[in-house]
């Protein structure tokens, strides 16, 4: 592909931190309405439960084969259809008659979602000059936290007018969203450009094969299907690791090789296996052993949102900074707060312990990203780009399934079981960040997020604001600093 001339970051940033703000707050807004949406279509729980997690389940199944098409295709291409897709199915939403409609609905609209949120990573890379790429991380980071956090506060303040009003809420933010398609990069990835479908339906089916009875089991009875899926998944994806040898694999072989990709990947999954589950948690225990309203519920919890916000701004310097070990001081201080808040959650000090995993909660996020992607190497971006979201997206289900059977181990709810489960998860994000600085890093170095880094003989140009998008050939320029 010829080189394009590259958008400004400034213009790029709004429209693919748009298109994530909505397709996050997507994730929480709709659970505060559950009980409404039940109602209005005279519905069981069961279905319900499918309307929440449909969304989620399409959407961190189709990632990494999402990352691979846009190396195909372009990522401006796949970021346009996912978010028409996206656009069309929240309407569809909006407009269901009955429970059937609204489910269908949703596994679509989670696929549109599906489509973007590897392009994001890979426009980013490629449209934002090297030396801004770190605050524009942290500004990535900041918009995932802030919109996984808002989802509940506007789901409550919506959810009294009318549940299709949850749905609704997405609309205009997509419209600019689709409408700002025109300003990004025409780019695509290096390498073989044909996409391994053997690969995208195994790893497709894998990986519904595991979420599918995490997410449902529960709300059925758990039957036989919910304890052959997880057998299922392992013979699925052990099929799909035996594709990677192929050239044309959907993740690339550097990928395999780069010491940052595999302990990022973890990192990110492990952590989002108590993120989400974490105010998940807090909302039910306010709710249902406390008898608070979802809005007086998402209140109690704002302090967490707030100060997280705080996190996000002073992330990209503590990052700079002190590398992983910021990741470290983070994960440790969400352990504390969960082992210290207490059951009743009124009061100072619970308000003071909720704002400091907040800023924990903000730096985290919006560092994680940044410092893996620093050292990823040239021609594995786009894989990484849809291994990163992935792993976020199945840590996320996995920890709201897990962090709910030790919250209901006792009748009435465990609260003291439900935060043990939230500390040992943040303990062992501490441990897998200690050794990524220990190590984990594909140049063996901490990298420097304050400069560009030194160019290697041979290497393209760092990007600039009038640079062109990428090398003649459309690939994406280098990341992080040279191995």
């Amino acid at each position: 592909m010829t080189g394009t001339r590259a958008p400004a970051g400034r213009a790029v940033l709004p429209v693919v931190l748009s298109a994530t703000f909505v397709q996050l707050l997507n994730v929480t807004v709709a659970q505060v309405a559950a009980p409404s949406i039940q109602a209005g279509l005279g519905t069981g729980p069961g279905a319900v439960r499918l309307v929440l997690a449909g969304y989620t389940l399409t959407y961190a199944c189709l990632l990494i084969t999402a990352a691979r098409l846009g190396d195909r295709y372009g990522y401006r291409r796949l970021f346009a259809i996912g978010t028409a897709i996206f656009l069309a199915a929240s309407l569809a939403c909006a407009a269901a008659p009955g429970p059937v409609w609204l489910v269908a609905a949703r596994l679509v609209q989670g696929a549109g979602s599906g489509l973007v949120a590897p392009q994001v990573l890979s426009i980013i890379q490629v449209a934002v000059p090297e030396r801004d790429r770190p605050r524009a991380m942290g500004l990535y980071g900041a918009t995932m936290g802030v919109a996984s956090l808002a989802g509940p506060l506007v789901g409550g303040l919506l959810v009294g007018f009318g549940w299709r009003l949850v749905f609704l809420i997405t609309v205009p933010m997509a419209l600019l969203s689709l409408a700002g398609a025109a300003l990004l990069p025409a780019a695509r990835g290096t390498g073989p450009q044909r996409v391994d479908v053997t690969g995208a339906v195994l790893v497709t089916a894998g990986f519904g094969a595991l979420l599918l009875p995490l997410t449902l089991g529960g709300e059925v009875g758990e039957p036989w299907w919910t304890w052959a899926g997880p057998a299922a998944s392992a013979v699925l994806l052990a099929g799909f690791a035996l594709t990677l040898r192929r050239p044309d694999a959907l993740i690339r072989p550097s990928v395999l090789r780069d010491r940052t990709a595999p302990w990022g990947v973890t990192l990110v999954f492990v952590f989002n296996a108590g993120v989400p589950s974490f105010t998940y948690l807090l909302l039910l225990h306010l709710q249902t052993a406390l008898g608070r309203s979802a809005l007086a519920a998402a209140l109690v919890s704002a302090p967490f949102a707030a100060a997280a916000i705080a996190g996000s701004r002073a992330a990209p310097a503590l990052s700079a900074r002190h590398g992983p070990r910021a990741l470290t001081a983070a994960a440790l201080a969400l352990a504390v707060t969960a082992a210290a808040l207490p059951p009743v959650l009124d009061g100072p000090w619970a308000a003071a312990l909720l704002a400091a995993g907040g800023a924990a909660f903000g730096v985290f996020t919006a560092s994680v990203f940044a410092l893996v992607l620093a050292r990823v190497e040239r021609d594995a971006a786009g894989s990484v780009s849809g291994l990163l979201p992935t792993a976020q997206q199945l840590g996320g289900t996995i920890g709201v399934a897990l962090g709910g059977l030790a919250y209901s181990a006792v009748p009435g709810g465990s609260y003291g079981y439900a935060m043990a489960y939230e500390a040992a998860v943040f303990a062992a994000t501490a441990l897998i960040s200690i050794a990524l600085s220990r190590g984990g890093g594909g140049c063996g170095a901490r990298p420097d997020l304050r400069r560009p880094p030194t160019r290697a003989s041979g290497s393209p140009p760092p990007s600039t604001g009038s640079a062109r998008t990428g090398t003649a050939d459309g690939s994406t320029p280098r990341t992080g600093s040279p191995c």
